[in-house]
């Protein structure tokens, strides 16, 4: 029960499709929001591993978009974004990709979203 409750309130939205994908970057893009994208592989032991930390940085960014796609299920897109190792994240204003981090990181991460944000805010 209460991993229901857990899904219920991620503020991570998963990637299942390529429409999916459009149509969340197009959101993005049009109310102005950044995007930050987990890209993962259910076999990727770091990329799970990354899975809670992502959730609490969706929880903390309240202005930006949190993605999560698995590279297997979507290909095309990994393949566009040009994603070469798992787990990578990759910022994203006006559906363009700004910045790449490749690896488990999540200082890195934090730092990258909270430089973007801040520059963000600052125009």
């Amino acid at each position: 029960m209460e991993d229901t409750e857990k899904l219920k309130k991620s503020k991570v939205i998963k990637i299942d499709s390529q429409k999916s994908w459009e149509h969340y970057i197009s959101h993005a893009t049009n109310q102005k929001y950044s995007v930050v994208v987990h890209f993962s592989a259910f076999w990727c032991v770091p990329s799970i591993v990354m899975n809670p930390v992502f959730e609490e940085l969706a929880s903390t960014y309240q202005d930006v978009l949190f993605l999560t796609l698995d590279v297997d299920e979507v290909k095309e897109i990994a393949s566009k974004m040009e994603i070469k190792a798992m787990p990578t994240f990759l910022l994203l204003n006006g559906g363009t990709p700004v910045e790449k981090i490749v690896g488990a990181n999540p200082d890195e991460i934090r730092k990258m979203i909270d430089h973007f944000v801040q520059s963000y805010k600052s125009e």
